[in-house]
């Protein structure tokens, strides 16, 4: 593997301490903070690939400081919890962490764990690998950092509005339906959908067009659906 930078945040020192020692002897750098607040200012000055994240903590708890990641990172989150129910672990994955480790946690179980993340991360194209940068007359798309630019300044989009962006800039001049929309990303059944993908579009045009109302990147095509322009 190569060199990568993993962020701990647990208000136990002990715990924090523990896992860097693991985390050290597969060549893991190990950042740490005690608060999900201390977390998101490590974040904001280093570059990390993944994070170990507890959910009881003071200042910002594990899901809220889940939740305030996703909105400008796609990076691997693993959440630590003392609780075993199936709620915490639900919640946890719903905000957008990406797998779940209870306490008192085997070590060895947590590092493969990690590796397992930063793998797909790598592989999969949302880290380094391969350029993939869609160009549509200034409005990019790097997919690799997951990132949405409009004459190179950074548009900040949630996870959704990114997806919906990625699916209709990878595909441009295609039109998608709101069903197909929806469904794609979403990843379930269409049920009275217009509602939320329309919201979603208008906020994704507030973000991207410099007049929302007389749109040139993001255009509805009346009756069928919304493509992007080529």
């Amino acid at each position: 593997m190569d060199h990568y930078f993993v962020l701990v945040v647990d208000d136990e020192k002990e715990i924090r301490d523990a896992i860097e020692i693991y985390l050290k002897n597969e060549g893991i750098t190990v950042l740490k903070a005690k608060d999900g607040i201390e977390a998101l200012e490590i974040l904001h000055e280093n570059q990390v690939h993944l994070i170990i994240l507890d959910v009881m903590m003071p200042k910002l708890d594990g899901i809220s400081a889940t939740f305030k990641i996703r909105e400008t990172n796609n990076i691997p989150i693993i959440i630590l919890s003392a609780k075993s129910e199936d709620t915490d672990k639900i919640l946890g994955l719903q905000v957008g962490a990406d797998d779940y480790v209870t306490k008192p946690f085997n070590p060895m179980e947590l590092v493969a764990r990690v590796k397992s993340q930063l793998r797909r991360y790598v592989t999969f194209g949302t880290y380094e690998g391969a350029n993939k940068v869609i160009d549509l007359n200034g409005l990019t798309l790097d997919k690799n950092a997951k990132e949405v630019a409009v004459h190179g300044e950074h548009v900040k989009l949630t996870p959704i509005e990114y997806k919906i962006v990625e699916l209709l800039m990878t595909n441009a001049g295609r039109v998608f339906s709101i069903t197909e929309i929806y469904e794609r990303v979403w990843k379930e059944p269409s049920y009275n959908a217009e509602n939320t993908v329309a919201v979603h579009i208008r906020k994704i045009r507030e973000k991207i067009e410099i007049d929302a109302k007389n749109p040139r990147y993001l255009k509805v095509v009346w009756g069928i659906g919304y493509k992007m322009e080529r």
